[in-house]
């Protein structure tokens, strides 16, 4: 079988798919979390696993940045691999004031900037949303292990420097949690493919003050979420 971007070949995902950004991050968790995790993909160094959870099947792979390429693989895993769930597991700059570096966030919704979903109904302005049931797995998941989490919408961007003024202050304003660059193009393709998807994201990074986690810490700190997306995945 196999895609342009992927040489997994039938059944070598499970039904659900842990997606980190970074293809190093996506090594690290199936390195520390899945038992006999076994390489599936390295095309394009997008590296994927498979393994088990408590002898349950589960994957994890790289999406990278931005929406471009969550798009390109999460129709893949879900229209080519017969995936049923992909939950994002990534990292977000914090906007509420009360928010601190290492907080867990399960985004609702996101807003974004970019046209990657206008063309899905043409005039309508499609807002995409996470899986309820996937929300409420992971909001019980982190209940059970005594884990705070905020639950609400974030922002997926299309841009990582580009200066707006005014556009984190109306943001914040408006409930908005955090900021990524992956959830809205996720959630389309999940809302188009007929699949569910979560976001389950870390605060690196307040956008409000100087405050960030080092690369490093960016790399390892994501046991807390990750462990809610698990037992969500398998909910």
């Amino acid at each position: 079988m196999g895609t342009p971007h992927n040489s997994a070949a039938p059944g070598d995902y499970a039904p659900a798919v842990l997606m980190p950004g970074d293809p190093r991050r996506a090594r690290r968790m199936a390195e520390t979390l899945l038992d006999d995790a076994r390489l599936v993909n390295e095309v394009r160094g997008m590296e994927a696993y498979t393994g088990t959870v408590g002898g349950r099947p589960i994957s994890v792979m790289g999406s990278g940045m931005g929406m471009p390429t969550m798009t390109i693989y999460a129709t893949e895993l879900f229209r080519e691999y017969g995936v049923q769930r992909i939950i994002r597991v990534g990292t977000t700059g914090a906007f509420q004031d009360d928010l601190q570096l290492g907080d867990v966030l399960i985004a609702t919704a996101s807003h974004t900037d970019s046209a990657i979903n206008e063309p899905r109904i043409p005039g309508v302005r499609f807002a995409p949303a996470a899986s309820f049931p996937l929300v409420r797995a992971a909001v019980d998941a982190a209940e059970k292990r005594e884990q705070p989490v905020r639950v609400g919408p974030v922002y997926s961007s299309d841009h990582f420097y580009l200066s707006r003024p005014g556009l984190h202050e109306g943001l914040r304003d408006h409930g908005t949690l955090g900021v990524d660059m992956e959830t809205a193009a996720l959630y389309g393709v999940a809302a188009a493919e007929g699949r569910e998807a979560l976001t389950v994201l870390t605060v690196t990074d307040h956008l409000f003050r100087e405050e960030a986690m080092s690369p490093e810490d960016r790399e390892n700190g994501f046991a807390a979420a990750a462990g809610i997306a698990i037992e969500a995945a398998f909910s």
